[in-house]
């Protein structure tokens, strides 16, 4: 039941060429090894959404994964290559997603350090899912270290976490790390709210450096009405919040109405999901 939609395949930014068809080759090394990372951001009515705090965690991915980042992929170049390909497909409000993964030959030692690029886009309309229900996923961690701060392009615990989510027909689960701790929900950051406290596991818990889990962070720290926190979470503490809401760069903030048979109010991670979108 996790609201996810498909990227149109048949044209694509690849290494500044537009194109209809990708020779499988130029990404084995995404293939085999899972070598490389991603970002998917939100494009409304033109503009990149949080365009700057995008591209510079690109580049802490890349330098993460030890990659050789070319002179040429400033965020100038970056940003004109998204829009050539917003042009191409007649977008104004897209979900545009760039990958990043190193080029050539190799076992797991690569034999060049370069990198491919690919942009993807699709249309964007939003979608307001009412009655969100989660649960928790089990059978697999996250671990904690700073991989795990980064998209990489692997993401097999999310992927088996989604199974397990439409199975049992919950619109997203948590994901703990190894000490049971919550990281995050599938496809963003957890937060919760007790009171005028808002509170987001750390990301030394393993969870993504999220541009909205960030601009939270330091954006309600400046609203006498909240105190923020990064802590450690666990299942008790959502159990005993008044509030429960996730985030990612294309939905913003999503409340959660249902957790553990318990239901929640929304009214705090809405105004919080206004005051988001006020900085497009």
């Amino acid at each position: 039941m996790l609201n996810q939609s498909t990227f149109f395949i048949n044209v694509f930014n690849f290494n500044g060429s537009i194109v209809d068809t990708i020779d499988f080759n130029d990404i084995n090394r995404a293939f085999l090894y899972g070598d490389g990372i991603f970002d998917t951001l939100l494009i409304i009515d033109s503009k990149i959404i949080f365009a700057e705090d995008h591209y510079f965690r690109l580049l802490k991915g890349m330098r993460l994964l030890r990659m050789e980042i070319p002179i040429f992929f400033t965020q100038n170049f970056w940003e004109n290559e998204i829009h050539r390909l917003l042009i191409e497909k007649k977008l104004k409000d897209a979900r545009v997603r760039t990958s990043i993964f190193r080029k050539g030959e190799g076992l797991y030692l690569p034999k060049v350090n370069d990198i491919n690029f690919l942009i993807q886009a699709e249309i964007f309309t939003e979608i307001n899912t009412p009655n969100i229900k989660i649960g928790v996923y089990k059978e697999q961690t996250i671990n904690q270290n700073s991989l795990n701060n980064v998209k990489s392009t692997n993401k097999l615990v999310n992927v088996l976490a989604s199974i397990f989510a439409d199975e049992n027909e919950y619109n997203n689960v948590l994901l703990l790390n190894h000490h049971r701790r919550i990281v995050s929900v599938i496809n963003g950051n957890i937060f919760i709210i007790k009171e005028n406290t808002i509170k987001t596991p750390l990301l030394s818990e393993g969870c993504i450096d999220g541009i909205i889990r960030k601009k939270i962070v330091t954006l309600l720290k400046k609203y006498s009405d909240y105190v923020v926190t990064e802590t450690e979470l666990n299942l008790f503490d959502l159990i005993q919040a008044d509030e429960i809401f996730y985030t990612n760069s294309i939905i913003g903030a999503q409340g959660v109405q249902n957790f553990k048979n318990r239901i929640y109010a929304t009214k705090q991670s809405s105004k919080i999901n206004e005051i988001i979108k006020s900085l497009y």
